[in-house]
């Protein structure tokens, strides 16, 4: 069987294609570039070239786990965010585009006054990373549930060099003392329901439950970190949140219920609400 790149590009896409894939020739490209360690504009300058045995079956044997659905982030075992090569794993969340919008209206959050930002569900350490990346003069902590997603952050902060940063381990607040307080918190929490359908079906069939599904509705996490967040916030520290796209009024409703000023919701890319935010001015 031929095994140049140009024909495994054209036998590939047609397979990947024909299972369902939404992005047949991406797919194809990066497990290719992936077993070659080359990059994608090595496929156009040289088509001709063929991949040796072991290349071969290495290709192979990711193509059949693509073609059983699992995500190629978990394949390759990196997905970039914020134009961050991040190390992925089972253990946590894909970051996703949509995500960089949280980073975007953090970052307008950010003044020269800002010294701690803390990030809640952190996973791969995608949004800590992204705002310490831009902001090395801010302290930003990320924390996770899962101990390995909290150390897989940290490996990320490392091979990064993006050092202004720390990982725990733990339920949201709980690993931080009482006085630790931030001017910003950042959270892209759990927050789809149980009952939705979009559980059974892409990537999300092979992500971590913890990381997506929440009680209430979806709100049972969003509740949670609004209401502790009154204590971890400095007077005037904003609390910003990523959510389901017809969560916008039910997480107003509930920031604007637990005290905050200046509630609003912002849109993603697609002009769908995604997330909201919520101003501490301290106790009522």
């Amino acid at each position: 069987m031929p095994k140049s790149i140009e024909y495994l590009l054209k036998q590939t896409i047609e397979q990947l294609a024909s299972a369902g894939s939404e992005s047949p020739q991406l797919d194809c490209a990066v497990l290719l570039c992936h077993v070659l360690d080359k990059p994608r504009s090595y496929l156009l300058t040289w088509p001709e070239k063929q991949l040796d045995d072991e290349q071969y079956n290495i290709f192979q044997q990711l193509l059949a786990r693509r073609l059983n659905g699992e995500p190629i982030a978990y394949i390759v075992g990196e997905r970039e965010f914020w134009s961050l090569p991040l190390k992925v794993s089972p253990s946590t969340l894909i970051p996703r585009p949509d995500t960089e919008r949280l980073v975007e209206l953090a970052l307008d959050k950010i003044t020269s006054a800002t010294t701690k930002v803390l990030d809640l569900g952190t996973g791969t350490g995608a949004i800590a990373l992204a705002i310490a990346s831009e902001c090395p003069s801010v302290q930003v902590t990320g924390i996770d549930l899962r101990q390995e997603a909290a150390e897989l952050a940290h490996e990320n902060s490392q091979r990064l060099s993006i050092l202004n940063t720390r990982f725990l381990a733990g339920s949201w607040y709980s690993p931080l003392q009482n006085n630790d307080v931030f001017e910003l918190i950042v959270s892209n929490p759990p927050y789809i329901d149980h009952a939705d359908p979009h559980l059974v079906q892409g990537d999300v069939r092979f992500e971590p439950k913890s990381a997506l599904v929440a009680d209430d509705n979806g709100l049972a996490d969003i509740r949670i970190i609004s209401a502790q967040g009154r204590k971890h916030l400095t007077v005037g520290g904003w609390l910003l949140m990523e959510h389901g796209f017809e969560q916008g009024l039910a997480v107003r409703t509930i920031l604007e219920q637990l005290g905050y000023q200046q509630v609003s919701t912002s849109q993603d890319y697609a002009g769908l609400d995604r997330v909201t935010m919520g101003c501490w001015q301290g106790e009522l």
